[in-house]
């Protein structure tokens, strides 16, 4: 089944958030993520605010968890590690 990774950030360090987004990005795509929304306009409804959100597809639940642990992907994360509060999750779609 596929899979939806949604992401929830707050940036505290727009320079090293910043390369982590460039290169998060191709390793998202390599890993045959698609972006469905990436910072866009949102309403927060319940819980934590969370200014950026991002939802990427997968075709599969075990694709998009294998990019997570990716070494590419890994090594973008080590510059939002300190640069953003976020949460991440992986849920599979019911199609």
């Amino acid at each position: 089944m596929p899979a939806l990774w949604i992401s929830h950030v707050t940036v505290t360090d727009q320079a090293s958030y910043s390369k982590y987004a460039e290169l998060a990005g191709p390793a998202i795509h390599k890993h045959g993520g698609k972006f469905l929304a990436r910072g866009a306009r949102y309403a927060q409804l319940e819980g934590k605010e969370r200014p950026r959100n991002v939802v990427a597809r997968f075709d599969s639940f075990e694709q998009a968890y294998d990019c997570y642990h990716s070494q590419d992907y890994q090594e973008a994360l080590e510059f939002a590690k300190n640069a953003s509060e976020r949460e991440l999750l992986i849920v599979e779609i019911e199609e």
